[in-house]
Formats: C-alpha cells, sequence, structure tokens
C-alpha cells in the first residue's frame, strides 16, 4: 500500500472517529438552554413563597409547589405539540429559534413584571417556548448521523454534557445573584432581606439569548441546510416516503416500540425526580452535613448528579463506541433495563440510611453520614447516563422521519407524567414513611427493569 493510499485510509478513519462540529454547536445551544431553565428553575419556588418584602410573591406552600409541579410537568409536555408542528409546518432551526426567543420573552417577564399576573405570563411563555425548541434539537442532534453510525450513542451522550453543564452552573449562578449580590439587607421590610430573585431570571434571559446568538452565527456554517426545512417538505424533496403514504411493518414496530420504550421511561423519571423533593428533604433533616465548621447546604447535593455527568459522560460514549466496533454492543432495550435497575440499586444506600436514622424529623437520635446520599446520586447518575442519551438517540435512529418531532415529543413529555407520580410519591412521605416510600420505589425500579430486560430482545428485534 503507497503512503498516499495509506493518508488517505488514516484520514477516513479518523472521519468515521471524530463527531461533526456541528454537534458541539448543538452542545454550546443545549447548554445554554438549560442553563436559562435550570437557573430559572433553581429560584422558582422560592420566589413563590418569599413574602412580598423579601422580594417575593407570598404564596402558600401549597400551592407554591403544587405549581411548581405543574409548570414541570407542562414542560416535558408541549413538547408533543411542538413536534408535531414541526413534522408538519416548520423547519427545526426555526423552531429551535422560535422557541428560544419566546423563553427569554418569559425570563424577561419574569425579572420586569413582579406580579402574580407577571409570574403566570412568564411560565406561559417558558412552557410555550420549550415545547418548540426541546424536540426539535435533539432531533437534529440524531440527524447528523447515519442510521448504522456507531457514533450515534456517544454524540447524545455528549449533548446530554450540554445539558449538565448548564444545569451545574446555572443554580449557583442565579443563586449567587439573588441571595448574595443583589440580597439588600435593608430591604422594604426593613427587618427582613429584600432577595435579587428578579435578577436571577434576568440571568437566565441573558444565558438564552447567548445561546441563541451563538446557534444562528455558527448553523450554516456547521449545520448545513440540515433542519431548514419541515421534516414533510424534507420527505418530499429526498424523494422519500411521502406523507400519505401510510407507514411500513417495520415503521409501526418502531414506533411500538419507542411507546413501549417511553412508558418504561416513566417509572424512571418518577423514581429519578425524588431527587428534587424526598431526597432533598431527607438530606436536609436526616444528613450529617458538617465538614470541620463548614456545614454543606442541602442544595449543593443537587450538583453532584451534573457534575457526574460530566465526568462519566466521555467514559460512557468510549465504552459504547468500543462495544459496537467490537460486535458486542448492547441493544437500547436491555441498556435502558440496566438503567433502571441501577436506579433501583441506588436507593439500597438511601434505605440503609433511613433504616439507621429513622424519618421521625421530631425525634432525631443520629444522623446519616453523606456517604449514602453521593453514592444514591452516584448510581442514579450511572443510571441516567446509560438510560437517558441512549434513548434519545433511539428515538432520533428509529422514528419514521416523518413522525420524528412528534415521536421525540411523545418521548420527552414522558416525563410529563413522571413528574405528576413523582410528586405523589414524595408527598406519602409525610404518611407512610421515608422507608417505606424508598423501599417501594427501589424495588420498583428493579423489578421493572428486570421485566426491561427479559423483553428486550424481542424489543431490539422490532428495531433491527
Amino acid at each position: 500500500m503507497s503512503v498516499a493510499t495509506q493518508n488517505v485510509s488514516s484520514n477516513e478513519q479518523q472521519q468515521k472517529t471524530k463527531h461533526p462540529p456541528g454537534l458541539y454547536l448543538l452542545f454550546a445551544t443545549e447548554a445554554w438552554e438549560r442553563f436559562s431553565y435550570y437557573g430559572m428553575r433553581a429560584l422558582l419556588v422560592l420566589y413563590l413563597t418569599s413574602t412580598v418584602v423579601q422580594g417575593g410573591l407570598g404564596f402558600k406552600d401549597a400551592w407554591a409547589l403544587q405549581l411548581y409541579g405543574l409548570f414541570t410537568g407542562l414542560v416535558y409536555f408541549t413538547p408533543i405539540i411542538g413536534g408535531w408542528i414541526t413534522d408538519n409546518f416548520i423547519a427545526k432551526r426555526f423552531a429551535i429559534t422560535l422557541g428560544g426567543i419566546i423563553m427569554a420573552i418569559g425570563n424577561i417577564t419574569l425579572f420586569g413584571v413582579n406580579t402574580t399576573t407577571g409570574l403566570y405570563i412568564g411560565l406561559v411563555l417558558l412552557i410555550i417556548g420549550n415545547g418548540f425548541f426541546k424536540p426539535n434539537i435533539s432531533t437534529l442532534v440524531g440527524e447528523l448521523y447515519e442510521d448504522n453510525d456507531p457514533r450515534r450513542d456517544g454524540a447524545f451522550t455528549i449533548f446530554y454534557m450540554g445539558i449538565n453543564l448548564g444545569a451545574f452552573f446555572a443554580p449557583l449562578v442565579t443563586g449567587y445573584l439573588a441571595n448574595n449580590l443583589f440580597m439588600d439587607p435593608n430591604g422594604p421590610g426593613k427587618a427582613d432581606n429584600f432577595y435579587g430573585y428578579r435578577f436571577g431570571f434576568l440571568a437566565a434571559a441573558i444565558g438564552m439569548i447567548i445561546g441563541q446568538i451563538i446557534f444562528n452565527l455558527l448553523a450554516k456554517k456547521y449545520l448545513g441546510d440540515l433542519g431548514t426545512k419541515p421534516n414533510v417538505k424534507a420527505i418530499k424533496d429526498t424523494n422519500s416516503v411521502d406523507k400519505s403514504i401510510p407507514l411500513t411493518k417495520k415503521e409501526k414496530q418502531r414506533t411500538t416500540v419507542i411507546f413501549i420504550l417511553a412508558a418504561f421511561t416513566v417509572f424512571f423519571w418518577a423514581g429519578f425526580e425524588q431527587a428534587g423533593s424526598s431526597l432533598t428533604l431527607y438530606t436536609d433533616r436526616f444528613i450529617d452535613r458538617t465538614i470541620g465548621t463548614f456545614e454543606v447546604p442541602a442544595a449543593w447535593f443537587q450538583s453532584i448528579n451534573p457534575l457526574l455527568i460530566i465526568t462519566l459522560a466521555p467514559v460512557l460514549s468510549y465504552i459504547w463506541i468500543k462495544l459496537a466496533r467490537s460486535g458486542k454492543n448492547i441493544s437500547v432495550p436491555a441498556k435502558m433495563a440496566m438503567g433502571l435497575v441501577l436506579l433501583g440499586i441506588g436507593f439500597v444506600f438511601t434505605i440503609l440510611a433511613v433504616m439507621k436514622t429513622g424519618s421521625d424529623a421530631e425525634n432525631i437520635t443520629v444522623k446519616a453520614n453523606m456517604i449514602f446520599m453521593f453514592m444514591t446520586y452516584f448510581f442514579h447518575t450511572v443510571a441516567e447516563l446509560v438510560l437517558s442519551p441512549v434513548g434519545l438517540s433511539a428515538v432520533s435512529r428509529y422514528a419514521p422521519i416523518k413522525l420524528a418531532s412528534l415521536l421525540m415529543g411523545v418521548w420527552l413529555s414522558s416525563s410529563f407524567i413522571a413528574n405528576l407520580v413523582a410528586g405523589q410519591l414524595a408527598a406519602f412521605t409525610s404518611t407512610l414513611g421515608m422507608l417505606q416510600v424508598f423501599l417501594a420505589v427501589g424495588g420498583a425500579a428493579i423489578v421493572v427493569g428486570l421485566i426491561l430486560l427479559a423483553i428486550s430482545p424481542k424489543l431490539a428485534k422490532m428495531l433491527d
């Protein structure tokens, strides 16, 4: 073989190994969008429950938490509508920009109109904007690759890092702005601190705007014509399947599997989302958070998950590529089954902690070591990395092209149901006890995971 031939072969191999630059553009756009979302979300309940003289709206705790749950649930529901609109009427890149602009306006409304009316208008705009943005940017990631490209799962794992990069920094930044930089100890209430929540919302808006500027300046260079036409028009322009032609048998099978896997993810996220409710309460009341003379804030434990994802995502990405190239690739349903089982294992550590401390906050005789919660979040993070990006990749790969954005919306909307279920499960900790709830949630995750593992060969065959 000549030197020239060897060089060509080497270059081709590098191209097959490296990810296209468009992935990193979408990574950056998603990171800024998540910075905006998680930055706002970190302050929302505090803003709702703080008194007016503290810079909040003075809502009762019960209504504030219900509103928070409804908001986070609807954020995962509207992608179905946004995905359908994109499948039929507008291009993905336009939908991403439109959604970003609407969300930026929503946060600006929260910043500028500190009333109940301003709150509802701002939240509605955030919900609508997310419906346009979320399903389409995820679908674009998948369209960067051929159907059988072994880099696909790794690409979604890298993309998932963008989500968590924004999620890690956002609460730190907006929390600092609200609780430190713009907090006035001599505010309107005189006796109370006046928190700068509105400036946290402004930071969230600025983050969204930065992301949109980056996306629109660089999209043509790094994405070319990708995502510039509605799916129906793109199908016709490429002489592919016309919208009027029914789905093939294989397309129907793949669509069925996507719905089945989405149903299983409801169980996963219902357990995983305990992190923001029951697990946070347990950490605050029953975990010994002192290091020397310093007490670690309970909220800081929420940074463990995104930090571990950023650290472990490249490792999982590498493993998936190596397994695929060695012919030992694990099927999508089997990977997701592993995620459910790992989630259940994570709850084992919480259960061990509760068995030591009990769940009566009024009679605490001993507190558990922080390592218990760290191990819970460690296994939950690995579970999330095994299940969520792989699921996103599967939808983008196997969904019929004319239903691509709609099915991505269906996939994301499974979290809508999961958030509602998660809230009910968290509420049971006050009546049934934390041990019973954690046993039920962890045990159910393992059982459901084993069921999915048992049927995974059949589902994998329907996909291929």
